[in-house]
């Protein structure tokens, strides 16, 4: 596939439609999981152009800071610690409306405002998650969460 998205800006689940096989072939084939966590981050980036978008990856016992987009990040989260060590805990995904009424924050940046993180799950086993922060308050809900579990999913930790 050509490198060139097909941005749409209708509503939010046309958008994630649009963007959603886009993704799969920009990732279909390639092997190197960096290479495609990169892609998926652009090609949400580009979509939706939310304030922070990224990923963690667990390593031993700690999230480390991967693939993103936005202003510079915090590199190590600890399990139940923060929305994103708090995701991966319950290994369930966790929408914030306002990341200041949500206990334990970890504010890499003051201008976040909203929240939600995606764990990635295989096996029983958190691998890592996707972060996504707005710069408004209540800028996640359900639709988010059910399409960005999606591309979750298919993202080959096998390699």
């Amino acid at each position: 596939m050509a490198e060139d998205l097909a941005i749409r800006k209708g509503n939010k689940t046309e958008n994630y439609q649009s963007i959603i096989p886009q993704i799969r072939a920009l990732i279909e084939g390639e092997p190197d999981l960096i290479a495609n966590l990169a892609n998926i981050i652009g090609a949400l980036k580009e979509q939706f152009n939310w304030f922070w978008v990224g990923f963690y990856l667990v390593k031993g016992e700690e999230l480390v800071l991967g693939p993103f987009q936005g202003p510079v990040a915090c590199t190590r989260i600890r399990k139940g610690r923060g929305v994103c060590g708090s995701s991966w805990e319950k290994a369930q995904t966790l929408i914030v409306p306002d990341v200041q009424a949500f206990a334990g924050h970890i504010a890499c940046s003051s201008l976040s405002k909203s929240e939600i993180v995606v764990p990635i799950v295989r096996s029983g086993a958190v691998l890592g998650v996707l972060d996504v922060d707005s710069d408004q308050v209540d800028s996640f809900d359900e639709t988010d969460k059910k399409f960005l579990e999606q591309i979750t999913e298919f993202i080959c930790f096998d390699v």
